[in-house]
């Protein structure tokens, strides 16, 4: 019998696996995004430009894998670097408009997944998986990878 880690390492593998063959089907025609660029126009829809610092903070990403990152999303049209007025050492993130647009396309693509999925569920399922993803998470971020201990 395995262990409830074992039980939950092979859940999050298969719960990977099945997400991965659907990031085609996920993303809007024509966009090949990475999942960290994803997750990068996810943080930056907001009316407050981010720094490279805080974005790498917020995707768990060194500053140096952000830096191509932002470049990439600028060469892509879909973010400007402007410098600080501040610090003219850093560099503050903006969305274009069509970067909020794919941002809002990406979401739009997702909503009817969750919709499908969560329907196939029990109301209490739904309840049970919201409240375990939010402890999960808590715990996850409580103590990082690289920092066993309770």
């Amino acid at each position: 019998m395995a262990s409830r880690s074992e039980a939950l390492h092979g859940l999050l593998m298969e719960l990977m696996r099945t997400l991965g063959a659907l990031q085609a089907q996920l993303t809007p025609a024509g966009s090949t995004l990475s999942v960290s660029q994803i997750f990068a126009l996810h943080e930056l829809d907001t009316d407050v430009p981010l720094s490279q610092r805080e974005l790498a903070e917020r995707l768990n990403l060194e500053k140096s894998s952000v830096s191509r990152l932002a470049a990439e999303l600028e060469d892509r049209g879909l973010l400007v670097r402007e410098r600080d007025p501040a610090n003219r050492r850093v560099y503050r993130l903006r969305l274009t408009a069509r970067g909020r647009a794919m941002h809002a396309a990406l979401g739009s693509s997702l909503h009817p997944y969750y919709e499908r999925w969560v329907a196939r569920m029990t109301p209490d399922e739904v309840e049970a998986l919201l409240a375990g993803l939010s402890a999960f998470v808590r715990a996850i971020r409580a103590a990082p990878p690289g920092r066993p201990g309770p």
